[in-house]
């Protein structure tokens, strides 16, 4: 923090956050960031920042399709080893039922139930992340997840939909949402069987992407009475990550802080290949106007202090509290993009308090 004088005022000028105040800052030495989150990225040197990838939004689709599947296998062995020492809780019992889809396509949904309920209790659909382009559900990071929500009480069931690039592309827009909400028709259809009350679309990343689109979708097709609430964390929906939308500052603040902004870009143009969906919210819901989100179901947007796409999750959260629409959000402080559910053994208070909040949300409803 720097000092200026004038005669008998002193005025303050405080240092920009992350890399607006020190471009050279990484997630490493920014003084906001969990040492327990460092210590834990630093085994893969993570605390550090990436090179930017050699390609962006602008680069082939051909050469965009290589990369992500090049990409992918190097977060699966980041995921299987954070999780690698992760078991079942006892009390919940896991089931796959493969459904078809509205085009005609098989999706793998993952059911997480309690075993210790009585009576009907909240249903969580529950889309993962990978920017709509890679990743699994079936990856273990996702299945702990969903097991710690099942194990606090919640019926959840993961979709395993077809990504935009990766080992289960190349499928883009509107691939994924379309088998989301496939999932959630299905789920809400099977209320009963799976004794659930209510149902939550909640996801990460790019999975609060199509929790949020599920939503919006389901507004416009006219089967929303099915959706009881929303729960996105660290929504990726601007795509803004070419351009960098001067509105949304933390697409410089945090930009290599776990996630590269230039990749974002990348993933981006692998989900919306034409450039015909750069803008339709139902692709990417930071776009969405007031006339779109009127009259959806409560929503919870968290989103993390150190995340690049920190302020487009908190810009969605403005859009639906100027529409009328039940909002609240909340900020993971000190941690990276998902932070508060990656660390289940290096930062156990902090993934809970997160399992926590989803639960009381569910139950709310």
């Amino acid at each position: 923090m720097s000092v200026n004088t004038d005669s008998d005022i002193e005025v303050l000028t405080p240092t920009l956050p992350g890399r607006l105040g020190n471009p050279d800052h990484s997630l490493g030495t920014d003084p906001r960031s969990d040492p327990r989150m460092v210590a834990a990225l630093a085994a893969f040197g993570l605390q550090e920042r990436p090179e930017s990838p050699p390609l962006n939004g602008s680069s082939p689709i051909e050469e965009l399709s290589g990369f992500c599947k090049a990409i992918e296998p190097g977060y699966d062995l980041v995921f299987g080893a954070l999780f690698a020492n992760s078991q079942q809780p006892a009390n919940v019992e896991v089931s796959t039922e493969t459904i078809v889809g509205v085009d005609g396509n098989d999706i793998s949904l993952y059911i997480h139930k309690p075993t210790d309920v009585d009576g009907p209790v909240p249903g969580v659909v529950h889309t993962h992340g990978g920017g709509m382009t890679i990743l699994k559900a079936a990856d273990p990071n996702y299945v702990h997840w969903r097991n710690e929500l099942a194990s606090a009480g919640l019926v959840v069931v993961g979709v395993e939909f077809r990504n935009a690039g990766g080992a289960l592309g190349d499928h883009p827009f509107p691939a994924g949402l379309n088998d989301c909400a496939s999932a959630a028709k299905w789920v809400n259809d099977n209320r009963d069987g799976l004794g659930i009350d209510r149902l939550v679309m909640s996801g990460e990343s790019g999975g609060g992407n199509l929790s949020i689109a599920t939503a919006l979708l389901a507004k416009r097709d006219g089967w929303l009475d099915a959706i009881d609430g929303v729960y996105a964390q660290c929504p990726y929906i601007s795509n803004a990550y070419d351009v960098k939308d001067p509105s949304l500052p933390s697409l410089w603040e945090n930009d290599g802080y776990f996630l590269d902004v230039a990749m974002m870009g990348a993933l981006a143009r692998m989900y919306s290949p034409d450039g015909s969906d750069d803008t339709n919210p139902l692709a990417w819901p930071y776009h969405a106007t007031a006339a779109d989100v009127e009259g959806l179901p409560p929503h919870v947007i968290s989103v993390n202090e150190l995340d690049p796409l920190r302020d487009e999750g908190l810009a969605y959260f403005r859009t639906l509290l100027a529409s009328g629409v039940s909002a609240v959000s909340r900020t993971v402080n000190g941690t990276c993009h998902a932070g508060d559910c990656l660390l289940p053994e290096h930062m156990a208070d902090v993934y809970q308090a997160t399992v926590n909040d989803i639960r009381r949300f569910a139950q709310s409803l």
